[in-house]
Parts: structure tokens; sequence; C-alpha cells
């Protein structure tokens, strides 16, 4: 009797909270913080707005890049500095705008997502601790040299910054303990090794940042005066500013307008699967005032009206366009209730308008060095005729008619939450085109849907079987000579990710290239 009244008393508050996490409460919540999100941004119009994936792409339409900084990374007693995420176009930007603006949510009534309040500052210090270790290196080297010779060296002058403090302690925020700051402190050598030999480019870092690193945490809670507001330059770090774009409270609160009465969820932006019904950030932002504008009632048909004509849209053209299946939500409500019958409609039956603005996929192509590599989405691929060759690994075929029938190879794979050996399975036949390819000169462009992934992966195990570690092309020599390690993929994977600054390839799909390379025949 006890554990099924426990099970009814769950029941209802999963009842409860389908309820008040409808689309429109998510959205329009979605669009109330994104105003907070926006006054932020205009504090420092200088530094770029950055979202962190995937709940911060939702704040903002005017995101200038994107940055993967886990909250897991950051949980208590599993905290992480990962060399597969380093972000360093995130320390890049912020080098060369003086700082930068990164943008993030968490549902769970805290002020801070734990990637804010350790994650990110765990990787601010190794960053700041390799680069004073770089310096200090060059400082030694350079007091072998005559004084002459090293006054209009840029490296020297960098050293005179180490020489008067660079800051490379932990900055943590103060609601997190002295005894888990005092854990995390005694990581932070061994992480900053790793980042050392990961093969990472410090000496760029460091010429590129003249002040270290240093977060900065703003919430809905955080008080400003306009004009008191430092200009970064007075500064004596280079400010990684965090923002927590919903309020705190951890509470479902009712809100209020002269049109429509809704539900304010805090990090409504978490979690999109379960919410979005096929909606992307940038189909909403392309979309957002319809869809604000048309009230509870109307929200889920106005968005699937949308999503419908958007897969279409790019089922057109190519692209990634997987029909959306949205699982009917539990509902007191009577079958027989024309406004239920009417939600339940397939998309065939809507009234789909033309007046909507699409989504379009990121057409960026990124050459990988000088290795005639490169990896981009399916769209890019479609659109460009600069490649000798191309590697399909998505699920769709792509044009190509510029190309010679020889020259294009298929190979649909899927992640490995759907299948566990796609990926491992295909990578013999991947890297015999591209060996084939790339002995003969030819530039070869590796693509999936979106780019992060299986194609990171596919490039991944080319630039590990058949290129040296510096990146030249060896025909796989190198590999044949010695046994592949961890750290050699982790050496790849950075050498990629410098070129690459979208990349997110997944632990399932990372463990079957090593399972790949790991087994020679």
């Amino acid at each position: 009797m006890e554990e099924e009244t426990k099970l009814s008393i769950y029941r209802a508050a999963r009842t409860i909270k389908r309820r008040e996490n409808t689309l429109y409460n998510a959205l329009r919540s979605i669009h109330d913080d994104s105003i907070f999100v926006g006054e932020i941004s205009q504090l420092w119009p200088d530094f770029l707005l950055l979202a962190n994936l995937r709940c911060g792409l939702w704040y903002s339409p005017n995101f200038h890049s994107t940055c993967y900084f886990k909250s897991t990374d950051g949980h208590t007693n599993n905290w992480s500095f990962n060399t597969s995420r380093l972000n360093l176009h995130v320390a890049h930007l912020a080098g060369q705008k003086g700082g930068c603006i990164i943008v993030d949510s968490t549902r769970k009534g805290k002020r801070f997502p734990d990637s804010m309040s350790k994650t990110v500052p765990i990787w601010t210090c190794v960053f700041n601790r390799a680069i004073e270790n770089h310096r200090r290196r060059m400082k030694d080297r350079v007091k072998l040299m005559e004084e002459e010779s090293i006054t209009g060296d840029e490296h020297a002058q960098n050293t005179m910054q180490t020489s008067r403090g660079w800051d490379s302690s932990l900055h943590m925020p103060l609601w997190v303990s002295e005894t888990e700051k005092a854990s995390i402190e005694d990581r932070l050598g061994e992480w900053t090794k790793e980042l050392e030999s990961s093969g990472a480019d410090i000496a760029s870092l460091s010429s590129c940042l003249k002040k270290p690193l240093r977060p900065l945490w703003i919430s809905q809670k955080t008080v400003i005066w306009l004009n008191e507001v430092p200009d970064h330059d007075s500064w004596d770090f280079t400010p990684i500013i965090l923002v927590s774009a919903s309020s705190s409270t951890g509470l479902i609160q009712h809100r209020s307008t002269s049109e429509f009465s809704w539900n304010y969820i805090p990090g409504a932006g978490d979690d999109e699967e379960s919410w979005a019904r096929g909606l992307s950030p940038e189909l909403f932002w392309n979309n957002a005032y319809d869809i604000i504008n048309s009230g509870p009632d109307a929200c889920n048909q106005k968005v699937a009206n949308m999503v419908e004509k958007d897969r279409v849209y790019r089922a057109q053209r190519g692209q990634n366009s997987p029909q959306i299946s949205v699982k009917p939500q539990k509902s007191m409500r009577s079958t027989t209730d024309p406004s239920y019958v009417e939600s339940m409609l397939s998309f065939d039956s809507l009234d789909i308008k033309n007046d909507i603005q699409f989504s379009e996929a990121d057409s960026t192509i990124y050459w990988l060095g000088n290795t005639n590599l490169a990896v981009s989405s399916a769209l890019a691929a479609a659109n460009i005729t600069s490649v000798d060759c191309v590697l399909n690994c998505g699920q769709n075929s792509i044009s190509a008619g510029h190309l010679k029938n020889e020259a294009y190879l298929h190979l649909p794979m899927v992640n490995s939450k759907f299948d566990r050996f796609s990926l491992r399975n295909n990578l013999p036949s991947a890297v015999k085109f591209a060996k084939l390819n790339l002995s003969e000169g030819k530039r070869l462009l590796v693509c999936c849907h979106d780019g992060e992934d299986i194609s990171v992966c596919i490039c991944l195990a080319i630039l590990t079987t058949l290129f040296d570690e510096g990146g030249t092309f060896d025909d796989g020599k190198s590999y044949s000579e010695t046994q592949t390690t961890k750290l050699d993929m982790r050496r790849r994977l950075v050498y990629l990710c410098e070129f690459a600054i979208k990349p997110r390839p997944s632990r399932g799909n990372l463990k079957q290239v090593f399972s790949f390379v790991g087994s020679k025949s």
C-alpha cells in the first residue's frame, strides 16, 4: 500500500510537471530571459557573445559562436579537465577582443549551472598555468641571449607580464566550499600537464592573451550600477563573463500579460528533446514574434506548422531533415474533446504558411591545416566545388554532380546511441577511400549532417592512421611502426580542434575510433 501511495504521488508530480512545462511556457520563458542577456551584452559591446551548448543556444538570436563546457566536468567529486573539449577558440576570441561573454542556464534552482561554477573556472586556471609555464621557459631562454637581441622580441615582452605576476590561481564563486576548492586545486598540476602534453598550441595562446583569463559571474540577481560599469581595459585580467540567463528561484512562477497568462520556467532551454517538438533555436528566433504572439492555445499548432515547413524546405536542399514524431502528452481531457483531437492531427493535414523564416544549417568548411582534409556539414558539402572528393557519412545522399562517381562515397552512419558499431564497421572503407585519394594529392571533404560528431571521428581516424604527428601525410608509415595510445588520439583531436571550432565527438563514437586504430590488421 505504501509503495502504491508513493507511486501515485510520483505520477501526480509528473502530471503536474507536464502541464506546467508546456511548449508555450518554455518559449515565453526563454524569450523573457533573452531580454536580460541582451542587456548584459550591451554593457560590454566589444565582447563576443558565445552560447554554451546546448541550453545556452536558446537565449539569444545574436550569438557569434558556441562553446562546449559540460556541467558534468564540474560535478562534485567528478571534476575534470577534458582535452576533448579544449574550447581553444574561446581563449583566442577573448584575447583578441579583451574578453568574452558566455551564456548558459540551469533548471535546478541554482544561480549558475556547474558548467559555470566549476568547469569554466578549472579551464581558465589550467590555461593560465600552462601559459605561465610557457612564458617562464621563454624567459629562461632569453636570459641566455644578449640584451640587444631581445629588445624587440615579442616573446620576451610577453614574459614581462609573468615577471610582474601572471595570476594562475583558481578563482571560483563564493558558493563553492573551501573544501571542494581545495580538492580541485590538488588536481590542477596534473591537468596542466595533460594540456601541455596534448599538443595544444600554448605559444599561440600566450601571444594572443596579454592578461590572464578570469571568470566573472552575472545572474538576474546581480546588482549592476550602470554608471559604474568598469572599462575592461582597466582590469588586470581577461574577463570570461558567465551569464546565467534565468531567474534562480527554482520555482515555476505564474505570470500574466494583457493578453495571455503563462508559467515562467527557470532554465527552460535545457533538455530540448523533452519539450521543443522539433523546434530549433534558430527557427524559433527567426519566427519568435509570431510564435510568442500566437498564445498558449495556438502555440503547439503554430510550431508544428513551422517545423514541418522547415523540414520540407531543408529536404528539398538535400539537408538533414528527419520526420519529427511528437509523443502525445497524457491529458485529463477526453479524446473526444475537439481541441484535443485537433492537437493530435498529423503534420500532413496542417495548413502550412509560406511566410516563415527558415533555419539554415552551418555552411562552414574547416580545412585541417595543410592535410588536404576538411570537415563540414552535409549542406556545406553539397554547395562547394573546391574539393576533389567527398566522403559523406550522413544518412541522406547529397548532390555532388561536379564529382566523378569514384570521387564520391556515401557511407551512412548513425550515432553510437542508436548503433554501437555503426562507425566502427564503416571505418575500414572510409580510411581506404581517404588513403586512395590523399595519396594522389586530392582534397578530401568529410561530412555528416551537422559536421560535429561522426565526420569529426572519421577525420580523427584518418589523421591517426595516415598522417604523422605533425600533420604530414605518410601513407600510414608512422601508424604501422608504433602502437597508438589514447594520448596519441587526444593529440590528433587537439590538432583537429585547432582548425575546426565546433567538434563535439561523443564518447561512444570516440571509443569506436580507438577500437579501430588499436586493431591493426
